[in-house]
């Protein structure tokens, strides 16, 4: 019988808190009955909602603390205050113990950065954590890294992306050899900014095997599915994620809109209703909520703080996927540590040519 996942909750995280995350985390379960969960928050409103959740009762234990961190403090400010006994820290903590293999919160994102970063630290070679999610394409879906964690990022900075991006691939997609491209704005090897085209010449150099790179991607071609994984800085990545977003919630209501008008139209929806409600799940964000903290000593994942227990479901169901197929040890295997570190010298001319 394989080994259980034990799963972290910040039960106090998001929007609404132990609302929104017990009922999601039973969702879960239904779907990984080989899950465990350690709930961190307000024992008397976390024990009020797995009432009503008797399966995920059994398999849970509920640490009591009061302190959340709020959607509007500042990272360092939640660092300070919410350190060593707030329901995020906790269950950050949790992994780091080795209490808990993955630890999933709807919260702050940036103060869960930081906490992540501090209490888990970085993994040997890798500056800093990138936040990496499955983006629904045309052709199923890519992993798209960094969405937002920092800010800017060298060349040496991308390929580690690339190689952590393509270590998840391989976890969630099944993808033996991921197909790896840069966001830039145009597929020429000349455009773009010079720690782009230097990321990409390295690449080619490197020649890894765990990965196929295949140059630059416009922002179109993320949905257009033409790579397995999209590598971009975070400043690039939250912006291309927020118009991807606010671009799906517009078609529905164009969609919406072009329907109500008549009498004619609504006919029209109900003879097509199967092919719209396909549409609207493929377009409904919380099939793909749940971003993944690479690049840190253990795995914490990332739930929109205004989801609903559904989409907070598929957070908890990325959290064990990462657990259960050992994303960390796939990442030190691509890394290559023996192998004497991630990044070479920079090619030579006559390497690139």
């Amino acid at each position: 019988m394989p080994q259980k996942v034990r799963i972290a909750l910040d039960a106090m995280g998001g929007d609404v808190g132990a609302p929104m995350v017990i009922p999601g985390a039973a969702m879960s379960l239904s779907r990984h009955p080989d899950s465990e969960f350690l709930l961190f928050g307000d024992r008397a409103r976390i024990e009020t909602e797995l009432a009503r959740h008797p399966t995920l009762r059994a398999v849970s234990h509920v640490i009591h603390t009061d302190v959340a961190v709020s959607n509007g403090e500042k990272p360092s400010q939640a660092l300070r205050r919410g350190r060593k006994s707030s329901s995020m820290w906790l269950a950050i903590e949790a992994v780091k113990k080795g209490e808990a293999d993955v630890a999933v919160s709807a919260g702050n994102t940036g103060a869960l950065v930081a906490m992540a970063r501090f209490c888990l630290r970085m993994l040997p070679g890798i500056d800093r954590p990138a936040l990496a999610a499955v983006w629904p394409t045309m052709r199923g879906g890519s992993v798209v890294l960094d969405l937002g964690a920092t800010i800017g990022g060298d060349a040496q900075h991308l390929v580690a992306l690339a190689v952590m991006g393509s270590a998840m691939a391989s976890v969630l997609l099944d993808i033996p050899q991921p197909r790896v491209g840069l966001l830039n704005i145009g597929v020429e090897e000349v455009k773009g900014h010079e720690e782009i085209r230097e990321a990409g010449e390295l690449l080619r150099a490197m020649n890894l095997p765990q990965l196929d790179y295949i140059g630059f991607v416009e922002g179109d071609g993320i949905g257009r599915g033409v790579a397995d994984v999209v590598v971009t800085e975070g400043f690039s990545g939250n912006i291309a994620l927020k118009a991807s977003e606010g671009a799906a919630r517009q078609l529905m209501e164009f969609l919406r809109s072009a329907i109500e008008p008549s009498w004619l139209a609504r006919i029209g929806y109900l003879l097509a209703r199967g092919a719209f409600r396909a549409l609207r799940d493929k377009l409904d964000p919380r099939k793909s909520n749940g971003s993944v903290l690479l690049g840190l000593n253990g795995v914490v994942v990332k739930s929109h703080g205004g989801t609903d227990a559904e989409g907070f479901a598929s957070a908890v169901d990325v959290g064990y996927e990462m657990a259960r197929y050992d994303l960390l040890t796939k990442i030190n295997q691509m890394l290559n540590r023996e192998g004497g570190g991630l990044v070479p010298d920079p090619p030579t001319p006559e390497a690139v040519s």
